[in-house]
């Protein structure tokens, strides 16, 4: 073999290499997502309502009906793939998952990830039983209160309650709610995924939702520059809500109307 022909084999095979590196930069997720057949979806396993393991083993919730609604209009099969809140970023950049479901948007987590439309209200609420008659933190007073010691929903019932109400700070939510449900309190302030245990095992004592104290909606995330990706998940967010099917799932699993301003953050 000549060193011409030495070179020019060499030469062919950095240009495979490079059309290679090329093209695996210039791969587009939902490319990579139809070849594949699969739309694979990070989600805590055990979160109700947006996701926690049913009778059949299955992962159901609010999360899911979402998660599924995207894979359809893809025409993928779903793959839950079980995250936690440490690994779950790790998990979207290694490209391990295709998105990510209930994050919270941040300054700090836009520096690495995207953020596509807010698709599952998440706020802090009062609860009490429909008998009580609360409108807002003004009618906080005089009453006794559970909330989880030192969370954010301690913090943002402290900077509102007035000075003659009962506050009780429990150290998790189980002792919160059943505080709440034994009578021990009025009222109890926690999340709307927490509330909506009570609100749907509770009959006897009609819970409902009195107002809020902060609003901070869960989006879907994904990579970055993944534009046609991010276009396909708002548009079938947009679609569940046009269509009515996203306040369905919320009155199935939140056990209350979605009200879209709680989609704003």
């Amino acid at each position: 073999m000549t060193i011409y022909t030495t070179l020019r084999s060499s030469f062919a095979a950095l240009l495979l290499i490079s059309g290679a590196s090329i093209g695996a930069a210039n791969a587009d997720a939902i490319d990579d997502i139809t070849k594949a057949g699969v739309l694979n979806v990070g989600v805590f396993a055990d979160f109700p309502p947006f996701s926690s393991a049913s009778a059949d083993m299955t992962l159901k919730g609010y999360d899911m009906d979402v998660a599924q609604a995207l894979a359809d209009a893809l025409k993928v099969k779903l793959v839950p793939v079980s995250v936690t809140g440490q690994n779950r970023i790790p998990y979207l950049t290694e490209h391990r998952v295709d998105l990510l479901m209930s994050v919270g948007y941040s300054k700090e987590r836009e520096q690495v990830i995207d953020f596509a439309a807010a698709y599952a209200p998440y706020y802090i609420a009062v609860i009490g039983p429909k008998a009580l008659d609360v409108k807002n933190k003004d009618d906080l007073a005089g009453k006794s209160i559970a909330v989880n010691r030192g969370t954010l929903e301690d913090t943002s019932l402290t900077e509102v309650v007035p000075a003659s109400a009962d506050v009780k700070r429990f150290d998790n939510y189980n002792s919160v709610i059943q505080a709440f449900i034994s009578g021990q309190t009025q009222l109890m302030v926690v999340g709307n995924d927490v509330g909506a245990q009570v609100l749907a095992r509770q009959e006897a004592l009609a819970p409902e939702q009195k107002f809020q104290l902060l609003t901070s909606p869960s989006h879907i995330a994904l990579n970055k520059k993944e534009d046609r990706l991010k276009q396909a998940i708002n548009d079938t967010v947009a679609k569940m809500l046009s269509d009515g099917s996203l306040n369905k799932s919320s009155e199935a699993w939140l056990k209350t109307p979605l009200n879209p301003e709680n989609l704003k953050d």
